[in-house]
């Protein structure tokens, strides 16, 4: 072997990282690429983005390169690096060797543990049960979002906020969550929310759910007037969603709380750089793996700061809302790496290779860390400011090439400019910092 990471020889497939959008289709997974030394209870080392290249046919990007890719590395050398952001992730269950696997994340990739890292659990807790697929896919999702919310803003405190209900299709889990974001707005837990799951809207269109869509609206304004920013994963499924009975929808549809005006939804993309995270080319995210979700909501009207959008646009949106406003990679081809250790099993313990919207997202939150902190100020609602700045070369790069029709469904084709596919694109952090800090 080329290093001394010890590698899956099948690289088994895991059902793993499932937002509730995507658990019918079981799309999104995790891939085994690093486990233990042998005969030892000490992880090896993450396994290099060129070793994955050539013995799986797929990168690793690990945080340097895509704090290469995307611009982030100039701003954190100077040391905007979160200092002073408290980033907070809503999600079920959590994990229980979370603050365990970070430290082995971050030993793994020179990172320095965040300065404060805390899971609180308001609405109690349920044992962990590694035989439970819900509750180990949102373990995973849980890694996830913490590693790489880390890696994006290695100076940024952290507070993980559980919840002891299972979020699925509709109404499920959702109450809990929205009284996880209250309560984190009355505690002023953080400057940033990242939330990696969604619903499709359609499922809240009965009296319940439509009582939750008023509650959770009024919920982010109340977020955008104390100036925190809300981040929401678009989807793995392109236009395709399920209803609360897993039944796909036979028309286009976008999720929730992604597609709500006062949130910025984050879509996914397919990243070419080399292993020193020189950045290539990028596409919309559109393979057998999934899809980017982006599209027009039903529900919300066109929000003042898409009026301003060309005419190709509003012909799309057609007095709707559209979504996403941002992307990132999120490709499962094009993966980042996350280390798990919360198996039973230590033979199942190691590196996974992971991808979607919901890995979109909290990077996102993390880069928002780091504008506050250059900023001296928290940005708070973030998409006015976005859709003024979007046309302004040199800030995102626009992603023109693919489309997010999947299932049998149509979609959207990606185009100059903002496009309901990726948003405005993906960042040059090292120029957009200055711009929304200013």
């Amino acid at each position: 072997m080329k290093t001394s990471v010890v590698v899956s020889a099948i690289c088994g497939l895991l059902a793993g990282i499932l937002p509730a959008w995507a658990q019918s289709d079981m799309i999104t997974r995790m891939t085994r690429v690093g486990v233990m030394r042998p005969g030892s209870n000490t992880p090896a080392p993450p396994p290099t983005d060129a070793y994955c290249r050539a013995n799986f046919g797929f990168p690793c990007y690990s945080p340097q390169e895509i704090q290469a890719a995307y611009g982030v590395a100039p701003v954190l050398s100077k040391g905007f690096q979160g200092t002073g952001q408290t980033i907070v992730i809503v999600v079920s269950y959590g994990s229980p060797t979370i603050a365990a696997d970070l430290k082995v994340f971050d030993a793994g990739y020179g990172l320095p543990d965040p300065p404060s890292f805390t899971v609180l659990a308001p609405f109690g807790t349920v044992p962990f049960n590694p035989n439970n697929q819900a509750q180990v896919n949102w373990a995973a999702e849980t890694t996830l979002d913490v590693m790489w919310a880390h890696a994006m803003a290695p100076g940024a405190k952290i507070v993980v906020l559980t919840s002891p209900v299972d979020e699925t299709q509709g109404t499920q889990g959702l109450r809990l969550f929205l009284q996880l974001e209250q309560y984190a707005l009355e505690q002023h837990l953080g400057q940033i929310i990242s939330q990696s799951w969604g619903t499709a809207e359609n499922t809240l269109f009965t009296p319940e759910g439509r009582v939750l869509l008023q509650q959770f609206e009024a919920l982010y304004q109340r977020a955008a007037q104390q100036q925190v920013t809300v981040l929401a994963a678009a989807g793995d499924t392109g236009t395709s969603n399920v209803d609360v009975n897993n039944n796909p929808y036979p028309f286009p549809t976008v999720v929730y709380p992604a597609c709500s005006p006062w949130v910025t939804a984050v879509g996914g993309t397919t990243l070419n750089a080399d292993t020193n995270g020189n950045y290539q080319s990028e596409t919309v995210w559109n393979n057998s793996t999934g899809a980017t979700g982006g599209g027009v909501s039903q529900q919300f009207a066109e929000p003042l700061y898409q009026a301003s959008l060309p005419a190709a646009a509003q012909t799309i949106l057609g007095g709707h809302r559209g979504m996403p406003d941002l992307a990132l990679n999120a490709d499962f081809n094009t993966p980042i790496l996350i280390y798990v250790g919360f198996f039973p099993n230590a033979d199942q313990n190691g590196y996974y290779a992971v991808g979607g919207t919901s890995a979109a997202a909290p990077q996102w939150g993390g880069i928002i860390a780091d504008v506050n902190q250059l900023a001296g100020f928290p940005l708070g609602f973030l998409n006015p400011r976005l859709y003024s700045l979007g046309e302004n070369g040199g800030l995102f790069h626009d992603i023109s090439v693919g489309n997010n029709a999947f299932n049998g469904l149509p979609g959207y084709t990606a185009a100059p400019g903002w496009d309901p596919t990726s948003g405005w694109g993906t960042p040059n952090v090292s120029t957009l910092a200055a711009a929304l800090a200013h």
